[in-house]
């Protein structure tokens, strides 16, 4: 006796299945969560400035108070003006929180005289370090 297979004709087999894609996006929120949460945020000073050029530039830190200097005199923190006597109180408010180092950001036109001042203001106010931000050659 032979046997003989029979296929079963289903019509809902034909009907391709569906991928649950909840998984996935469930993962890719988890992910772009973990990068803005590890990103470190860096302050600008606000103002565009044309920094000098200096041989023996360094690297710094990434977390640091960033001041900048237009070649009119005006001083900038975080894109408002603060002024030559309002760099002493931002700088004791933010080294409070944690000790940063302080990178003036001078136009290459700016006063020599402002630069030293707001230097001056950044030690009086508790900086340990002050830097003087250039470009490469």
């Amino acid at each position: 006796m032979s046997k003989r297979l029979h296929r079963f004709h289903d019509p809902a087999a034909e009907t391709p299945g569906e991928i649950n894609i909840s998984p996935l996006v469930d993962i890719v929120f988890l992910l772009l969560i973990f990068f803005i949460v590890t990103t470190v945020f860096v302050e600008e000073t606000g103002v565009d400035i044309e920094k000098p050029r200096a041989a023996s530039q360094q690297d710094l830190e990434r977390n640091s108070i960033l001041i900048g200097i237009t070649p009119e005199g005006g001083v900038y923190y975080g894109g408002r003006e603060i002024g030559v006597g309002g760099v002493r109180a931002v700088v004791s408010r933010l080294i409070k929180q944690e000790a940063m180092p302080v990178i003036i950001q001078a136009d290459r036109r700016t006063p020599t005289e402002t630069t030293v001042n707001v230097l001056d203001e950044a030690k009086l106010g508790g900086a340990a370090d002050v830097f003087v931000s250039t470009v490469g050659e």
